[in-house]
């Protein structure tokens, strides 16, 4: 399917996480200040936050992420800016309309897309923006949205932006995920975890627009509220178990996690705690991944195919098949198009 000419000239913008320019410590101390001094990230007051990530966090964990980032890179660079690259590659050969990408931190930087759209076509008049978040959370998907908007207003550009809703439960997208897990299916397996990025439970609360409703119960993710909207355990859940139905796997074959927490607080169960429990359960051969995120990358990689691995095998396991995310496969490109298309025929 090819995107229809439109009338008002438009152009595409895929925004992802980002990532550091090299492995060198002094890179990743420059990307990690800029993505934990995000409000969105770290929700501290300026001051405190900035003696926690300046003082603290970023002097310890620099080496250690240079030395992580180090397992996973590439002859191209970060695997998460190679995804992103080869699907604006695979949407462009799609579509009439140019397509850019821009990262929350790092480069390239919001005002590097709106740039580069205008140069390929100085007569656009809006742009449509896909955060490539499935799921609606304060430090992915919100971040993303108002980090394109502040750049967006420091200019006067001569368009209109717009932005992709959180697709978690859109059908391209399941489909495409439901896709990738299909072939491991036919493997030897007992159980089936899907570990989400971990976010602290406060900023599930603080997304709550009626105030009373997450986490106020185990069945609130269950229970219709405008809340969902913005709850980004609900939008997991819905995501797994919806995906599962395609698949008609049963509830007792498949759980959820949360990975890489920062903290106390964080929603649970923990993915590093339960790859550790699991074998002990009788879950001796795993399938494992992380829906959180479309392209693979640190989080992918290195934390859960690397360390999940070793803890989950050193605990008694006997097998661990890591999916893969949906990175450039043809049907999560077909999912991409469909949105994309979708918020132009919106605008039209």
């Amino acid at each position: 399917m090819t995107m229809a000419s439109t009338k008002t000239k438009k152009g595409i913008i895929l925004i992802n996480l980002g990532s550091p320019d090299s492995t060198n410590v002094s890179d990743l101390r420059k990307y990690l200040d800029e993505f934990l001094m995000d409000e969105r990230v770290i929700d501290k007051p300026w001051l405190l936050r900035a003696l926690l990530v300046k003082g603290i966090i970023v002097p310890f964990r620099a080496p250690k992420s240079a030395e992580a980032y180090k397992k996973i890179w590439t002859e191209e660079g970060s695997p998460l800016i190679v995804f992103t690259k080869k699907l604006q590659e695979a949407l462009q050969a799609r579509v009439e309309e140019p397509v850019e990408i821009a990262m929350r931190y790092g480069s390239p930087t919001a005002e590097d897309a709106y740039a580069a759209l205008t140069k390929r076509n100085p007569e656009i008049k809006e742009v449509i923006i896909l955060p490539l978040y499935p799921h609606y959370a304060m430090s992915s998907y919100e971040t993303a949205v108002e980090h394109m908007r502040e750049a967006y207003k420091q200019k006067k550009y001569p368009f209109s932006i717009s932005f992709v809703p959180p697709f978690y439960k859109n059908g391209f997208y399941l489909n495409a995920l439901a896709a990738s897990i299909q072939p491991c299916l036919e493997k030897k397996y007992d159980h089936i975890l899907f570990s989400y990025h971990g976010v602290p439970a406060r900023h599930i609360r603080k997304s709550d627009v009626t105030g009373c409703h997450c986490l106020q119960s185990e069945a609130c993710c269950e229970t219709p509220s405008p809340a969902h909207q913005f709850c980004y355990r609900h939008q997991v859940r819905t995501t797994t178990r919806l995906v599962c139905e395609r698949l008609k796997i049963s509830p007792d074959k498949y759980s959820i996690s949360f990975q890489s927490r920062l903290g106390k607080g964080w929603l649970e169960p923990f993915t590093d705690v339960r790859l550790a429990e699991m074998p002990k359960e009788g879950i001796k051969n795993l399938l494992i991944l992380c829906p959180a995120f479309v392209s693979d990358c640190l989080e992918t990689l290195e934390e859960i195919a690397m360390r999940g691995k070793e803890i989950f095998m050193n605990a008694g396991g006997e097998s661990f098949t890591m999916i893969p995310c949906l990175n450039t496969d043809p049907l999560w490109v077909d999912a991409v198009e469909q949105m994309v298309t979708a918020e132009v025929m919106n605008d039209e």
